[in-house]
């Protein structure tokens, strides 16, 4: 695929995915306390991998499970386009998560 192409995706990913959300290891997104999907804006590359254009901080209510992130088309229901795994991280008490905009890509170079 050329550069163009891939662009062109990654600018279309861009704009149909308008929120990240955390999901626990069920695949069940995160709910309670102070939670809330959080807006993203996305920097693309020439290689078709976008990633948000900061990083993201979440309260997490006590007793969730971070274990995942997914992309949305709105700030709550609308649709699920996927994400990736994180690492497992357990809250025993409410707290915050950074998810980390470097470590955070979709890559739009193969099907």
């Amino acid at each position: 695929m050329t550069t163009a192409y891939l662009d062109a995706i990654a600018g279309a990913g861009r704009t149909s995915i308008t929120h990240i959300g955390l999901v626990n290891a069920s695949g069940v997104e995160i709910t309670g306390g102070s939670y809330a999907r959080k807006a993203a804006g996305w920097t693309a590359s020439a290689s078709g991998v976008i990633r948000p254009s900061a990083d993201l901080v979440f309260d997490i209510p006590a007793g969730a499970t971070v274990a995942g992130w997914r992309g949305y088309s709105a700030i709550t229901a609308g649709t699920n386009y996927g994400g990736a795994d994180l690492t497992a991280q357990n809250f025993a008490s409410a707290g915050t998560y950074t998810l980390l905009a470097a470590s955070t890509s979709i890559n739009h170079t193969a099907a």
